[in-house]
């Protein structure tokens, strides 16, 4: 692995780091092999609880690196070959990821932060769908998850204007979770995940995969599976210590089993 995507970590927390700095953290093919590597990582490693996804220098990342164009490959090839993967590996991981974004987060850039857990900014941060400028259209899931998370009219004019969305206004649309001074940002995502991962890893993956589920089904759907995975979760050495933990009034140390 290259010096493109730095893997770190803390007690239970990971931290992947996105770092092409000079070239605004743009994606190459490389690059997206690599990221979908260190995910999967993350996300095998049971000494990992929490992942932090973040980017070197000013930005999280400025999307596709346009100079390197496809590099041989034919767009549909990227897009479910390289970017897919990405994506696939943040949402299907059974622990939550944490996306810090510095500076901005733009096209495939943006598409990868709003496929996160969690999401954190810089204040003087934004997101950027800025596709219409160079007529195509948004890619890397980015219809579908800014549609849902925001709804259709509101998803179409910020992506046909290609208007920056601050932080502040990210934080009120609901596309993030907080907005912290710039200088601040890297220790608040550690010390927001740090805190996360002393919950119970069962229950973090079960909430996931529910939370994930609900997103795109229907309610019966969801019902059914909650209660799958509340059978699977009830009984297990974790639930047993939350519970005796919370009538001993300390507080629990779960295992993750």
């Amino acid at each position: 692995m290259s010096d493109m995507i730095k893997y770190a970590q803390d007690d239970a927390v990971a931290t992947i780091t996105i770092n092409r700095p000079d070239s605004m953290n743009a994606f190459t093919s490389e690059m997206s092999l690599e990221l979908q590597l260190a995910l999967e990582k993350a996300g095998n490693d049971t000494s990992v609880r929490v992942v932090v996804l973040t980017g070197a220098g000013r930005c999280f990342s400025a999307g596709a690196d346009l100079k390197s164009g496809f590099e041989g490959r034919p767009v549909s090839g990227k897009l479910q070959f390289e970017y897919r993967p990405v994506i696939t590996a943040i949402m299907m991981m059974p622990k939550p990821v944490i996306a810090a974004i510095p500076g901005s987060a733009a096209g495939i850039g943006m598409s990868v932060a709003l496929s996160c857990d969690l999401l954190i900014m810089a204040d003087d941060a934004f997101l950027l769908s800025p596709f219409t400028t160079i007529s195509l259209l948004p890619d890397g899931g980015l219809n579908w998850l800014l549609v849902r998370q925001l709804g259709y009219r509101r998803a179409f004019q910020l992506s046909v204007e290609s208007e920056r969305i601050g932080a502040q206004q990210c934080v009120d649309l609901g596309l993030a979770n907080r907005a912290v001074p710039a200088d601040e940002l890297q220790s608040a995502a550690y010390d927001w995940a740090k805190r996360i991962s002393t919950r119970a890893p069962l229950s973090l993956a079960a909430t996931k995969r529910a939370m994930r589920h609900a997103a795109d089904h229907d309610w019966a759907s969801s019902f059914d599976l909650e209660a799958e995975l509340q059978s699977e979760l009830v009984g297990s050495e974790d639930n047993i210590e939350g519970v005796r933990a919370f009538f001993e009034k300390r507080a629990p140390e779960f295992k993750g089993k």
